[in-house]
């Protein structure tokens, strides 16, 4: 097993890094002590530094200004972000731009991708149903009349809703195939409710009625939902790995500093074995989380689809970045607790992403039907 990345994945961690360097992650209200959003608008200015160091066009082809590289390439940048928790849509508009280069039209590809790498269109997904817990597939209706595809439903927990250009929304025909509809946010029969996410950044409730999509902004291709929800899976298993690696790097600061009885509390046995076992947490996210981007980079076959690699790595990440978070907590003392040092915005957004997941023991019921199904010789 060769967890070796390519020279042009590493330089895409080089540019993350150096975009990402100066970004401070309590540079807006803390959500602890805000009633509302803790922002209007997601971080334009680090928007337009990503668009600069080409971070936005790493997965599109030459064609439409991109470096055509592929999910690893994105889940080690975004690896990155979860570090500072970069405010952007990186996750989002890279997926559904990437979803549209393979499975959209082409008419609808020269008017959005390059538009979308250089950062001056962006994109999101609605990608958590009516509720946050039934297949989003299923929360909106789409039908086909005439020139254009009518949409009725209702999406939940948008991510940047309110400042996307474009949400990609999954939608359910009546001979049971899914469709992906490029909604714009300012459209007849589109009204967007505002919602709030654990982070305190903005989310939307989408509700679509009988909204008309032309038809070169629906894309109904068999399997461009399942390839796009597993790719977005992906992408937030990486930002849970990032964001524990740098609590763990914090706690590790902290308890290197920290005395009790005239000694550091990282020397003492409960700290160092409370986490190490973190570190094997974050281990094992990284493993589960490359085998998940490298068997949708390549399409690669396996004992298991891909979305076997996929659902173990959401077990990992979901179960993983709760423990790492509530392990520096515990670690920090009262100290994790003060709004003025920024560990308990991570525990937020630790949160939101384990929210974002699911609850492991839903990925572990996905992966027994997938074994089921696929009886292992």
């Amino acid at each position: 097993m060769d967890f070796t990345f390519t020279e042009e994945q590493q330089a895409a961690v080089e540019a993350a890094k150096a975009v990402f360097g100066g970004v401070a992650p309590d540079g807006v209200p803390s959500p602890a002590i805000t009633a509302g959003a803790v922002a209007d608008d997601f971080d334009r200015a680090l928007w337009t530094k990503l668009a600069d160091a080409d971070l936005l066009s790493l997965l599109l082809a030459a064609e439409y200004g991109g470096a055509g590289l592929d999910a690893i390439a994105l889940c080690l940048v975004l690896r990155e972000a979860a570090k500072v928790l970069a405010r952007v849509p990186l996750l989002e508009s890279s997926a559904a731009a990437v979803a549209v280069q393979a499975y959209g039209g082409e008419e609808l590809k020269a008017e959005l991708l390059a538009r979308a790498g250089r950062g001056e269109v962006v994109l999101t997904v609605a990608a958590n149903g009516r509720t946050g817990h039934d297949p989003a597939e299923l929360a909106v209706t789409a039908r086909r009349d005439g020139d254009a595809w009518v949409l009725d439903g209702v999406q939940t927990a948008v991510p940047w809703a309110e400042n996307a250009d474009f949400t990609v929304v999954p939608a359910h025909t009546g001979a049971g195939r899914t469709v992906l509809a490029l909604v714009p946010r300012v459209h007849e029969g589109v009204v967007l409710g505002e919602q709030i996410s654990t982070t305190g950044e903005q989310l939307g409730e989408l509700r679509l009625e009988s909204a008309r999509i032309t038809a070169r902004d629906v894309i109904d291709a068999d399997g461009a939902w399942e390839w796009l929800r597993e790719l977005l899976a992906t992408g937030t298993c990486a930002l849970a790995l990032g964001l524990g690696e740098r609590v763990l790097a914090m706690t590790s600061a902290y308890t290197g500093k920290r005395e009790q009885f005239g000694f550091p509390v990282a020397t003492f046995q409960a700290v160092a074995v409370q986490a190490a076992d973190r570190y094997i947490d974050l281990r094992a996210m990284e493993a589960t989380l490359w085998q998940a981007a490298w068997r949708i980079s390549t399409g690669a076959g396996g004992a298991l689809p891909a979305s076997g690699d996929v659902a173990v790595a959401k077990i990992w990440a979901s179960e993983g970045v709760r423990r790492v978070v509530q392990t520096a907590q515990h670690l920090h003392g009262g100290f994790g607790a003060d709004v003025d040092y920024p560990l308990h915005r991570y525990h937020a957004w630790a949160k939101q992403l384990e929210l974002s997941l699911g609850p492991a023991a839903a990925h572990e019921e996905a992966l027994g039907d997938l074994l089921a199904a696929h009886p292992l010789g």
